[in-house]
């Protein structure tokens, strides 16, 4: 048999498998992290299902390790509750990846076998162990029965030969291998790798490479373990390990012969981690920012390279740097051997240890057109945000973001390229010209009325801070009032035309316009109130979004789904629903004009 036939048979009771059988597998490490954490424990709930082995069992909160975003935040809470109750360890947000975790913590090891609701859980490969990440389901399985059932897939061996060029890196290297085989000639194969140039790769070398067999549509690339991992993974363990090998008559149903002399450094180009090309091809591409981090490229080597490009040298004026080590013990290291001094005097922010701006995490993100050169393994559009990025070595990263523009380490220049704002004169003239009429807007409005009595609603209870990094106002609207109590929901119960009336101090604290915006998305025609928040009334104002004011209102009998109709100019305020009617305060000269006009603007 070969790696994987073996490691599976180990796990599942039997002398042998072969390909296509379905067997279930013992699981030494079920593990969940924060992205899937949730689900796993409701499926565990609702189906009434027990934890088969609390000391197998494993939480790791690693995707958003500040716990920065209010659902993330909640997330990790349901896990901490559920891990107490059921006395399961959990890796809280201090500690890094869970992948990188499991090894370091010797909860891995070579010829084991874990599952995560982390997609690169096959970067175990790197030590000889079997990683999948599953779905919510399946890890609940896991969590339950100690087992999941899988199909053993085909093999494939690739051998390695000539000597890997002293510029080529471990990113590069997979890069080439990308390039070679693109995300679907190795789709659903597992895929062992052989060869000299292969032996003398580092622990952190194999990661980084074994990290991307995602990308590569791959179960999963497959290290033999050399002396130096068995050694790592026997002191992470403390015990003695057996080392995992194919048989040498072991069986695969497509082998290549890949000469690395031949690998040059290399970069993806934004969407899709297979379009790699030679770096020379992107070279001195402007960058807004550079990212060092994530599962392929936070380890310790990573950090001395980085390290090594930005002694003595600044981040180019304008560009971002970014660095996350993928483990706290990684962080620590970096500081016992003065890399944080290097990365701060160089300019770089340095964030704790975690998965950072893969899925949406604590640092990492890139906007709108900003262009990014980054160490992580994907770059699908909005996968670290919504500009554009590129993949590269840390080295590459470095160099780049020196430079202020893609690059090698072996060509930054002495001045770094800076940003250019030279706005042609058409432009100008275009813009100067631009006028946009508006319609002459309503002064006399008709809706139904939402009585809500209460004083001192401030913009947290309008539109929460955990929804501030919204920005399409059209996005906005779902949240009004979802943290009010008794009106949360609001959005989905009011309707276009509505009219709002309630007490003092309305839109009291943040000076968020989203809690003004959030209105106008819904189609709420105005808000009456005894009084508003001094920094709302001005937003809403320069909105062109009706607020109006009264001292008294109780003679009108308004109730909640009464027609009102509302004069803007005269104060006018009518219940058409009882036929009574009272006066408010009217628009100011200065609040009809902005409102008129569309905006302050």
């Amino acid at each position: 048999m070969n790696i994987i036939e073996k490691i599976i048979a180990s796990h599942s009771g039997k002398d042998k498998v072969k390909p296509g059988e379905i067997v279930d597998i013992e699981i030494d490490a079920r593990v969940a992290r924060d992205f899937g954490g949730p689900n796993v424990i409701k499926n565990i709930e609702e189906n009434a299902l027990e934890i088969d082995d609390p000391a197998k069992t494993f939480f790791t909160l690693d995707t958003n390790p500040t716990g920065s975003d209010q659902k993330y935040a909640v997330n990790q809470q349901i896990i901490r509750i559920f891990a107490r109750k059921h006395n399961i360890k959990v890796f809280d947000i201090n500690n890094g990846i869970g992948t990188h975790t499991l090894i370091q913590n010797g909860l891995a090891w070579p010829g084991s076998t874990a599952v995560t609701t982390d997609s690169h859980a096959n970067i175990l490969g790197a030590i000889g162990a079997f990683g999948q990440g599953m779905g919510d389901k399946d890890v609940a399985a896991a969590f339950h029965r100690g087992k999941v059932w899988f199909k053993v897939p085909k093999s494939v061996k690739v051998n390695f030969t000539g000597e890997l060029p002293g510029n080529v890196s471990a990113k590069d290297f997979v890069l080439n291998l990308l390039h070679r085989f693109g995300a679907n000639s190795l789709l659903g194969y597992s895929v062992e790798f052989y060869g000299e140039p292969v032996d003398k790769l580092t622990l952190d070398q194999r990661i980084t490479i074994a990290s991307m067999g995602t990308e590569m549509g791959v179960i999963i690339l497959l290290f033999q373990p050399n002396e130096a991992v068995m050694q790592y993974c026997e002191e992470r363990t403390g015990r003695k390990l057996e080392k995992i090998e194919a048989d040498a008559e072991a069986e695969y149903v497509k082998e290549f012969t890949i000469d690395v002399s031949t690998f040059v450094p290399m970069v993806s180009r934004p969407g899709k981690p297979h379009d790699s090309v030679n770096i020379d091809e992107e070279r001195r591409v402007k960058i807004d920012s550079a990212f060092v981090g994530s599962c392929t490229n936070g380890r310790m080597e990573d950090m001395r390279a980085v390290a090594r490009v930005l002694k003595n040298r600044k981040v180019a004026p304008g560009v971002v740097l970014k660095i996350v080590p993928t483990t706290d013990e990684i962080w620590r290291q970096c500081l016992d051997e003065g890399l944080i001094k290097i990365f701060k005097e160089a300019g770089a922010l340095v964030s704790n240890a975690g998965c950072a701006g893969c899925a949406a995490g604590q640092v990492g993100q890139n906007g709108p057109g900003e262009i990014t050169i980054s160490t992580g393994n994907r770059n699908f559009p909005g996968k670290q945000g919504k500009g554009k990025v590129y993949l590269a070595s840390p080295e590459s990263v470095a160099a780049s973001a020196v430079a202020g523009y893609i690059t090698t380490e072996d060509q930054i220049p002495e001045e770094p390229a800076i940003f250019d704002f030279d706005i042609r004169a058409e432009e100008l003239f275009h813009a100067a010209q631009h006028h946009k009429e508006h319609e002459k807007k309503p002064v006399v409005v008709k809706g139904r009325a939402w009585v809500i009595p209460m004083d001192d609603i401030d913009t947290d209870m309008i539109y929460h801070n955990r929804y501030l990094q919204i920005t399409d106002p059209d996005q906005m609207g779902q949240y009004i009032f979802d943290n009010l109590e008794g009106y949360e929901d609001f959005a989905k119960k009011c309707k276009p035309g509505d009219i709002v009336i309630t007490g003092k101090n309305f839109g009291a604290g943040s000076s968020r316009q989203q809690a003004v915006d959030g209105f106008k998305t819904l189609g709420i025609q105005a808000i009456i109130a005894e009084s508003f928040g001094a920094i709302y009334e001005r937003n809403a104002i320069n909105a062109a979004f009706p607020i109006l004011t009264y001292k008294t209102i109780e003679t009108a009998g308004i109730e909640p789904g009464d027609e009102i109709e509302v004069n803007f100019q005269t104060g006018q305020l009518k219940n058409l629903s009882k036929g009574k009617s009272v006066k408010i305060e009217p628009f100011s000269e200065v609040q009809m004009e902005i409102y008129q006009h569309g905006g302050l603007f």
